[in-house]
């Protein structure tokens, strides 16, 4: 199935851990590449970069230990998207960074932080939609996810893809997997779960990685450390769309009306 304007999408990503050190976890996100059977884009999971949890040591595109990652996804022609903390104005931002043949810039920061996030960091301001050969693309962190019009938004402005870069830490995996597969379904777009795993200064991560369709059933997924890859189908939203419009059939409700039965 394709819609004449986009070619397949080959995305893929990754469940590991970070090894909490910048330049090893570069190390790791170098091997990871080369893992990706020349996926276009390769999502790796929240905080990656240095590892969740504070202190956090803030880098920004331009740091020296990125070039290998730089240099192998530009050799690989795969950009990867990795999670590190950002500078922000007044505290860091827990944000995305791309990183590719086309450069290294900031692409998005969280905009919903959870628990102990709000006094370490800062929320970010504005979402994010990526322009991948035709495909758009919402971007999303974690806690995002939770939120429905996080998504809705993306939907709204095009996108045939979300991505949730997370850290679930032991017991939630339930809601990891329940919030990203209902953006898909309530959207009728593709989702991509990225999420980080092992033992860190933090806690214990639960991890997950995963490509669903917009229906949010699972095309490939994972428990175990490693990368999974899915080609996307150019004319599977648009298919679903049609088949489910929840998307474009909603309408404005107005004020609810309170009646007391007894």
């Amino acid at each position: 199935m394709t819609d004449g304007r986009r070619k397949p999408l080959r995305v893929a990503s990754a469940q590991c851990a970070s090894r909490e050190d910048v330049a090893a976890d570069v190390a790791t996100a170098v091997e990871l590449v080369r893992a990706a059977e020349g996926a276009r884009l390769l999502l790796l999971p929240e905080l990656f970069l240095g590892g969740y949890g504070a202190p956090a040591e803030v880098i920004d595109a331009g740091d020296a230990r990125l070039e290998p990652l730089h240099a192998a996804a530009t050799d690989t022609g795969t950009t990867v998207l990795v999670s590190a903390p950002l500078p922000g104005r007044e505290r860091p931002r827990i944000g995305l960074l791309s990183i590719g043949p086309a450069g290294r810039r900031r692409i998005y920061d969280k905009q919903h932080l959870s628990g102990d996030e709000q006094q370490q960091y800062e929320p970010g301001e504005s979402g994010t939609l990526l322009e991948v050969d035709g495909w758009l693309i919402g971007t999303a962190i974690c806690y995002d996810a939770s939120f429905p019009e996080h998504a809705r938004v993306a939907a709204d402005a095009g996108a045939h893809v979300y991505l949730a870069s997370v850290a679930f830490f032991s017991g939630g995996a339930q809601r990891r997997d329940l919030y990203v597969r209902a953006r898909a379904l309530d959207n009728g777009m593709h989702a991509v779960l990225s999420g980080l795993s092992g033992r860190g200064r933090a806690g214990t991560y639960v991890g997950g990685a995963g490509v669903y369709d917009p229906e949010g059933r699972p095309i490939t997924e994972t428990g175990d450390d490693g990368v999974v890859v899915a080609d996307l189908d150019p004319g599977l939203v648009a298919a679903t769309r049609r088949k489910h419009p929840m998307l474009a059939e909603r309408r404005r409700l107005g004020q609810l009306v309170r009646v007391r039965l007894a």
